[in-house]
């Protein structure tokens, strides 16, 4: 029989718009590569490579019949894999609408623990693939998974990539009940304080979730009735399975605005063979179109957004975010915004690599037969899918984005040691010819392990440290290197002796080194060094400065040695450390920090510092949701006090003033005050976190000051805008309470900050985690989790992480840092932004051995790309790529939002001719952010929506930067505005190093 599935839209029908899909994790229960293939199918029956095959001739099949696909990490694989015929073919079916790219990143990114950088990134990468493969540029985003929704997913990755609307399927319960009372699950998202409404998007969510309604599931083994449409044949139900279509239909409508609803017919991994699936909707489609009540369709996203658009209705509009997302009363899902912290820093700190070796590459000329940074481009992109940086996959997939990071940053490595020793030896490295000067790095500087840095010094020779800066403004900043002397001397690039401070490596820290890196490398190290040895490095903007290390030939000339005072149980003096101007004092007696004092500012302010652990809750057969990779379910909050031993270490040093505290056998933490820094570092050491009581525990570190908060604070969004966060309340709905810490946990992948009617308390971090204000003039971080209970939410599998070494295992220790500042009112802000981009670019350091004391002589000891100039303190360079093409992509972001600064919360300038000295840009064309339309493209198609009438506080005009000259080339940029341009210079783009 041959059904009518031609029917578009009816306009005084309700139209049913059935949209298939599949929804291919990159990552989850298998690998990315075991769900592509098919294989450990033990786990998962799931196979991507099966849908995408059968896919092609079902489409062929019927003419009327379409498909949307997402994840691009797949398709590019099944890509490749293709024929030509195969290719034109599916080409016809993308050319022809029956196939289309919807979100076209290479997954489907994370909204809660990614950083803007790398959501970016990922999908531009996908959004090339599809430009080059197929001419066509993606339309609609789709986050239907991901656990919450960001303001920066609706204004940054949606609007400002040219998006038309923005699909998704996990909000809170009671916000989703409200909504669906109001008929407000499709809104216009102003995601963006500073871009308003010229940011705006049409959003929407399902009704419950991105599955098809009830009973309309058709994979081979679905229980769902299928349409048995022969009367000759027993179970004819035909009309039976049209009034639950329509009574399926109904019920939607009921409370979703005007005459459109879209079914989204798939979920995870379906339409492995897709025949069964395009039968049975071909079927529907025939039967209810002849019933007539409603008017069913094959449809995409697309089509379903334009229909909404042409009905030109006004829509509420929605502001803020979706986050914390609950799903039931006690089933908060917060706790994968600290879920294994490990990988989370792992990714940080290959982003903010991947940004760095990127520029180096740049700088050399791209090699794409040589080693290159795409691996880790792929790697960095498949992990921001949200079963990945979450850390809610199991543990053999979360072992397997580790090797994928590791291996990437491998060639990573080679792109930045070799763009290095091209610009110091004033070397033309033109493609394939490499410099004389070989560096090495030390990825596990970390763990205190650098065993270029870990050298005897024989025979009078020098380790040669080349500091690489990534932003585009002179940095200064402290590091610190493992030496194995205390005897040595750092020299600047001039020649000149510069202060320098040794501090002894801490037993604590000799032990994890030397355990970690037996894990890491399968053996242990061959000696320990004894000391760290620290100085200050000044860095000019996208350059690089010189530092020689060598043995001390005289006794003065050596680096400062620390003093160590050992505090005991007992001591009744106050103790403080600190430099110039920022001051901390400690509580001899009680070993804890008291207060903190800025001269500068005349700050002073109590201070406290603790540590405490949630009980993860195990479920019962009452309340059964327990805590696990997804959920935050604390059962009782337990206070860590320190140890009757516990001893308080006080290093001092022209350099650094370190306190060390030994809070329990598994608690060590570090306050560490820099010269030239006024802010607070804290470095932690959590684990083995111990379960041997059969209790799972969730660690959190609390900064307690006596400001009067008002149960307010601020978390950003993806690391750009800043949200307020009020205890208890949600702004568009009345909050029923049932998880008081759990409930007011957020995302932080920034910082964190509370104020009061005097003073601000900052708090960055070094990865994504948790955190709130659960207590007023209180600050709060989860930094590590160990849970004994799965939480039923599909992993299957609890999150207890060991490393094991010789078939012995114990739970993970986690290493890491955090930061605090206290502001006057109002001046915080400069700290947060400025500090918080020199955490995620660190310096990148390169390491050379010298034998002959010329060194400096016969190289390039500093260099800056960019000349004399830098970029205004309010904007990042986040891309410089060079393109396949040869041509050049920048991205350049300012920094502050409206309002948030005096000073550099104002439009900005930066002078493109500056940026590239001794280059002649020959064209430059302004792009959408993910680069794959020029923005004037992008501007002219996109769909302008109407909105329902708001107060005067949500209507404030909103500035943008102006077109560039093209004689001038100056960038205006306003604020949290982000500008994508690509650039053609005149002359060949040749592998010359910029001139030093």
């Amino acid at each position: 029989m041959v059904y009518n599935t031609s029917q578009g839209i009816v306009p005084d029908k309700l139209n049913v718009h059935l949209v298939p899909h599949t929804h291919d994790d990159v990552g989850w229960l298998k690998t990315v590569d075991q769900y592509y293939v098919g294989s450990n199918n033990s786990i998962q029956g799931a196979c991507v490579q099966n849908v995408l095959d059968s896919l092609v001739p079902a489409l062929l099949a019927d003419k009327n019949r379409k498909f949307i696909y997402v994840e691009m990490a797949f398709f590019e694989r099944w890509w490749k894999d293709q024929s030509e015929a195969v290719q034109l073919t599916v080409k016809r079916l993308v050319s022809s609408g029956q196939l289309e790219f919807i979100n076209g990143g290479m997954c489907m990114h994370d909204e809660a623990t990614t950083h803007y950088i790398d959501m970016i990134e990922q999908t531009t990468l996908g959004h090339h693939f599809i430009k080059r493969e197929f001419g066509v540029t993606p339309r609609i985003g789709w986050q239907i998974d991901p656990f919450g929704h960001s303001a920066v997913q609706a204004y940054l990755l949606g609007a400002e990539i040219g998006f038309d609307s923005l699909f998704f399927g996990r909000i809170d319960y009671q916000d989703r009940t409200k909504r669906k009372y109001e008929k407000s699950l499709e809104v216009v998202w102003w995601g963006s304080k500073s871009l308003g409404s010229s940011a705006q998007i049409f959003a929407g969510a399902f009704p419950k979730d991105y599955e098809p309604p009830s009973g309309f599931y058709f994979e081979v083994n679905d229980a769902s009735p299928i349409v048995q449409d022969d009367p000759t044949l027993f179970d004819y139900n035909v009309q039976e399975r049209v009034e639950d279509f329509v009574a399926a239909a109904l019920s939607q409508a009921n409370i979703t605005r005007t005459n459109h609803i879209m079914f989204t017919m798939g979920t995870d991994f379906k339409y492995q063979y897709a025949h069964t699936w395009f039968r049975q909707m071909d079927k529907l489609i025939h039967y209810v179109n002849i019933d007539g009540r409603v008017n069913a369709l094959y449809s995409t996203p697309s089509i379903y957004t334009d229909a909404k658009h042409a009905t030109e209705k006004a829509w509420p509009i929605k502001t803020e975010d979706f986050f914390p997302y609950a799903d039931r009363a006690h089933g908060y899902w917060t706790g994968y915004f600290t879920s294994r912290p490990a990988i989370k820093r792992y990714v940080r700190m290959m982003s903010g690599y991947y940004l760095a070796a990127r520029q180096l590459e740049f700088f050399k000329g791209r090699d794409k037969s040589g080693p290159n940074t795409d691996l880790l481009a792929d790697a960095l992109a498949i992990a921001q899918h949200h079963d990945a940086v979450t850390g809610t996959e199991k543990q053999h997939v979360a072992n397997d984005y580790a090797k994928r990071l590791s291996m990437g940053y491998v060639e990573a490595e080679k792109v930045a040691s070799s763009s290095l020793a091209c610009l110091v030896d004033s070397t033309s490295c033109t493609r394939g010819r490499n410099a004389r000067t070989e560096f090495q790095q030390c990825p596990l500087l970390n763990i205190s392990y650098c065993p270029p840095s870990e050298i005897e010094f024989s025979h009078g020779g020098n380790l040669i440290v080349v500091v690489y800066n990534a932003l585009g403004w002179k940095r200064e900043d402290v590091i610190r290197i493992p030496v194995m002397h205390e005897d040595v001397t750092v020299r600047d690039s001039a020649g000149r002796v510069i202060e320098s401070q040794v501090l002894p490596l801490s037993e604590n820290y000799m032990s994890l080194r030397n355990y970690l890196v037996k894990a890491y490398r399968g053996q242990s190290p061959s000696k320990t060094p004894e000391y760290w040895l620290a100085f200050s490095a000044s860095v000019p903007p996208l350059g690089y400065n010189s530092y020689t290390i060598s043995r001390a030939k005289t006794e003065g000339a050596s680096s400062a040695r620390s003093s160590v005072h050992s505090l005991q149980r007992g001591d009744k003096s106050t103790i403080e450390v600190g430099h110039e101007n920022l001051k901390l004092s400690f509580s001899a007696e009680e070993r804890k920090l008291a207060f903190y004092m800025n001269r500068r500012s005349m700050v002073k302010e109590s201070v406290q510092q603790s540590f405490s652990y949630y009980a993860g809750y195990n479920g019962s057969d009452e309340s059964p949701q327990s805590s696990g990779a997804y959920v935050f379910r604390p059962n009782g909050t337990f206070l860590l006090k320190p140890a009757k031993k516990d001893i308080l270490t006080v290093i001092r040093g022209p350099i650094i003033d370190e306190v060390h505290q030994k809070i329990n056998p598994w608690i060590y933490q570090i306050n560490r005050l820099l010269k030239g820094k006024e802010h607070v570092e804290v470095e932690f050491t959590v684990g083995p976190i111990p379960v041997g009581d059969g209790i799972g525990k969730e660690m959190a570190t609390q900064i307690t000051t006596n400001m009067e908060t008002n149960k307010t604070f601020y978390t950003d969004s993806n690391g750009r805008d800043f949200i307020k966060r009020i205890r208890d309340y949600r702004t568009d709905w009345d909050l029923k309470v049932n998880e008081p810490v759990a409930g007011n946990y957020y995302p932080i992948n920034l910082g964190i900050y509370v104020e009061d009617d005097k003073t601000e308390l900052s708090v960055l971090v070094d990865r994504a985690v948790g955190g709130s204000s659960i207590v007023d003039g209180q600050i709060e971080l989860m930094l590590h989790r160990r849970l004994l209970r799965d939480d039923s939410k599909g992993v299957d599998e609890a999150l207890n992480e060991t490393v094991c070494i010789d078939n012995k295992c114990k739970g993970l220790t986690i290493q890491g840092k955090y930061y605090y500042r206290i502001d006057p009112l109002g001046e915080g802000a400069k700290w947060r932004r400025t500090t918080g981009q020199e955490i995620y670019s660190p310096f990148l350091l390169a390491f050379t051995e010298e034998v002959e004391d010329n060194w400096m002589s016969s190289h390039v000891p500093t260099f800056s790309a960019i000349d004399s100039y830098s970029l205004p303190d309010n904007v990042a360079i986040i891309t410089l790529q060079e393109l396949d093409n040869r041509k050049v992509l920048v991205r350049l972001a300012h920094l502050y939002e409206m309002e948030e600064d005096n000073d550099l919360s104002v439009m900005t300038e930066v002078e493109l001719k500056k940026l590239f000295p001794g280059k002649k840009i020959g064209k430059l064309v302004e792009m959408n952010l993910s680069a794959n339309q020029e923005r004037s493209e992008m501007e002219k198609k996109r769909l302008g929506w109407k909105v329902e009438e708001q107060p005067e506080s949500k209507s404030k005009s909103t500035n943008r930067g102006g077109a560039v000259d093209p004689a001038k080339l100056v960038v205006e940029l306003a604020p949290m505005e982000i500008r994508t341009f690509v650039l053609d210079f005149d002359q060949t783009f040749s592998a010359q190093v910029f001139d030093a």
